[in-house]
């Protein structure tokens, strides 16, 4: 598949399975608007996600809090890395009043990692939860997290206290390739553990990509790690490099083999695997909640 080589980076064409059709009618608009008007930031456009038009159009946004800078650099990702700011006060305000705006009823809140807080910025995560449910108790909550390295218990648990509905975090990727995509400090471990802590307790869920060089095995072998500790919701989308700068697409999955992983997780136990090219964590995430509660 691969057309042409430009400095050592393979560039290949894209399949017809992973065209993505543009949205840009007033719920877009309006959303655009919102988002801009209250000052907050979208994972959905810092991190280029393949979806943002179909979810913009939909009144549904992934909202990314603690600022614009990572204090890690990830291999895949497209969220900048550099030295932080302060966290800003009025943001969970600001994201509760864009919540309202938009009138959401389920929302999904990430985050840059911040290993500059004391923390890691659970109380922040809890904070925004709060000021959403101040506006509106019945609104609904998932967080995607870091992994409060430095302080996991600890961030763990004032996160469960806001009361999210779900608590994610992502491997990423699978083993074999963590600890040179995903980069230390992070660790497939530190992840593992991570989602043991959170089993039992909440609704969870965790996400990998694929096509950056793994075999089927090492990703049937992922799926049965997620599997053996319990997490209940597991997403698997196609890696897509966000510029020449980042590890390249070694290939593209066929959604036939998206569907064999699909199949092979649920067979193993886990209650829900949302597994497709377009596939990305919280993509579709209100759905793949109230599907999980009723298989409860």
């Amino acid at each position: 598949m691969p057309r042409e080589t430009l400095e050592g980076y393979i560039i290949m064409k894209r399949p017809d399975w992973l065209k993505v059709k543009i949205h840009d009618g007033p719920k877009f608009i309006e959303t655009l608007r919102v988002i801009k008007e209250n000052a907050v930031r979208t994972v959905c456009d810092d991190a280029s996600c393949p979806n943002l038009s179909t979810c913009w159009a939909n009144k549904v946004a992934t909202f990314l809090i603690m600022g614009e800078f990572c204090t890690r650099n990830c291999g895949f990702c497209n969220v900048k890395n550099g030295r932080p700011l302060p966290l800003d006060r009025d943001e969970p305000e600001r994201i509760a009043q864009a919540v309202r705006d938009l009138d959401l009823r389920y929302v999904v809140l990430t985050s840059v990692t911040r290993d500059d807080l004391p923390d890691g910025g659970a109380q922040h995560f809890s904070d925004v939860i709060g000021a959403i449910h101040k506006l509106d108790p019945e609104v609904k909550v998932e967080v995607l997290t870091p992994d409060f390295r430095s302080c996991m218990d600890s961030a763990i648990a004032t996160v469960l206290a806001a009361k999210p509905v779900v608590f994610a975090h992502n491997l990423e990727i699978v083993r074999k390739f963590h600890h040179i995509i995903k980069r230390k400090p992070s660790s497939y471990e530190i992840s593992m553990d991570f989602l043991k802590k959170l089993c039992g307790k909440v609704t969870t869920k965790t996400g990998i990509m694929v096509g950056i060089g793994e075999s089927r095995r090492d990703v049937l072998d992922c799926i049965d790690d997620i599997a053996n500790i319990g997490v209940e919701i597991m997403t698997i989308g196609q890696y897509l490099a966000p510029s020449r700068e980042h590890p390249h697409v070694a290939r593209y999955v066929s959604p036939d083999e998206f569907d064999e992983y699909k199949d092979y997780g649920e067979r193993r136990g886990i209650k829900l695997v949302c597994s497709g090219p377009l596939i990305r964590s919280s993509y579709m995430a209100r759905e793949s909640f109230h599907l999980v509660c009723n298989l409860k």
